[in-house]
């Protein structure tokens, strides 16, 4: 219980001081539009498995993505993970390449039962970040200018979720409910050469504060007493977020010849799509388990800045396995948990909207692979997990910027026993 009381010590100044630490994970062009790069919300075993978890249902991970999930723990333990993560990022428009590197504290999530049938999670998610910087010189009609555009911030989620069993281990359900907190900004600068020309910096920043939910089902069906399958169903309700816009504009070159036009919007709409997902999964208990995901997330029917058909639908496919050679070996590389995943998604957004197009843009897919290793620590029980990503992506037109990405996360997963007494002979 001591050990446990630490923990949640712990917990509490890294939720406090989280928000500090992180930094921009991303240096992605594309995260100029929208709410930039949705972030992948699964932990430890689930990331290095392409991302699975709707139909994940382990007592030894917290899995937000299904929050039926948590009841599958027993009454007597304690979870704990906390992630941290890394990427070194490559960008080729044609003409120019260039590398990034982008660290980040991914995440932190407890777990712990109230009943035997009941259980609650609380943690602090990604939700998107926004990060790029990218410019160059123009000239037209006998003037030259240096145009530089530059974007940072993120949103988080603070969720708190609960899990109930209804039938006998098998049919659970749940809910998420959730704090978006956060913000993020866009500014493009215009610098003339000329002295008779105005200088124009333009600044907009986007504060969220608004509540979320989402809803979890999961039934587990027995083929044995080792083997299990499970299926998963989640939904997310659309809404329109609580959002402000801070737009300011600013002209000229000098203090005497300066002007700032500086609004403050409430009364745009900025909206969050349904999303849909289902999930399958196989387990034989301590030795195998593969899984699958697909989620649909209706975006098209979404505003941004008060205005509709800037976002398309999206899908996500995942698939992944995990594979313990022998869970009591006393060889150590025996029970270690080797894992893999593949995953594809295409983007949510339309860049380049114009007539000739129809307005309707372009898009880019996201392909990724992945491998990781579960660590179990003395008890057996802890783990330190360790995932490797690959993801490549592949814009519809040869004149969008293509990128590729090499990401790895590290996550520590305390699993204790919570309210257990040894008797002593």
């Amino acid at each position: 219980m001591l050990r446990i009381s630490k923990v949640v010590i712990i917990s509490v100044l890294i939720f406090t001081q989280l928000a500090v630490w992180a930094q921009n994970n991303t240096n992605s062009p594309y995260t100029r539009f929208g709410f930039g790069e949705l972030a992948d919300r699964s932990f430890g075993a689930g990331r290095a498995m392409g991302g699975v978890g709707i139909g994940l249902r382990s007592s030894k991970q917290i899995n937000p993505l299904n929050p039926a999930s948590y009841s599958c723990m027993d009454s007597l333990t304690f979870l704990f993970d906390f992630g941290v993560s890394g990427q070194v990022s490559w960008f080729d428009d044609g003409n120019t390449k260039q590398h990034q590197m982008n660290g980040n504290v991914e995440y932190i999530a407890m777990q712990f039962p109230l009943t035997r049938r009941l259980a609650v999670s609380i943690g602090l998610l990604p939700f998107s970040h926004v990060g790029y910087e990218f410019g160059g010189t123009k000239s037209e009609a006998g003037l030259t200018w240096a145009e530089t555009f530059t974007g940072s911030g993120s949103l988080s989620e603070m969720y708190g979720g609960i899990s109930f069993d209804i039938w006998k281990k098998r049919l659970a359900v749940g809910a998420n409910f959730g704090f978006l907190f956060g913000n993020f900004s866009h500014e493009r600068n215009l610098i003339f050469a000329s002295a008779n020309a105005d200088d124009v910096q333009k600044y907009r920043r986007y504060d969220v504060r608004d509540l979320l939910m989402d809803f979890g089902v999961q039934y587990t069906h027995p083929l044995s007493r080792e083997e299990r399958v499970t299926v998963g169903v989640t939904y997310s309700p659309g809404q329109r977020l609580n959002t402000k816009l801070y737009d300011i504009q600013l002209v000229g070159s000098g203090t005497s010849s300066s002007y700032t036009v500086n609004d403050t919007i409430t009364n745009y709409r900025y909206d969050l799509p349904h999303a849909f997902g289902f999930g399958l999964s196989y387990v034989k208990d301590n030795k195998l388990t593969v899984a699958a995901d697909l989620k649909y997330e209706n975006w098209e029917d979404c505003y941004f800045d008060n205005e509709k058909g800037l976002f398309k639908n999206r899908m996500r496919i995942a698939l992944g396995g995990e594979y313990i050679p022998a869970y009591r070996n006393r060889n150590y590389f025996g029970r270690i948990n080797y894992r893999a995943g593949f995953h594809y998604s295409n983007s949510y957004l339309r860049v380049g909207r114009s007539e000739e197009n129809g307005y309707k843009g372009h898009g880019y897919n996201e392909y990724g692979a992945s491998v990781g290793l579960g660590l179990p620590l003395i008890d057996n029980r802890s783990y330190v997990n360790l995932s490797f990503e690959y993801v490549k992506i592949h814009p519809e037109m040869q004149t969008m910027i293509d990128e590729q990405y090499f990401r790895f996360t590290v996550n520590y997963s305390f699993n204790e026993l919570w309210f257990f007494k040894r008797k002593v002979n």
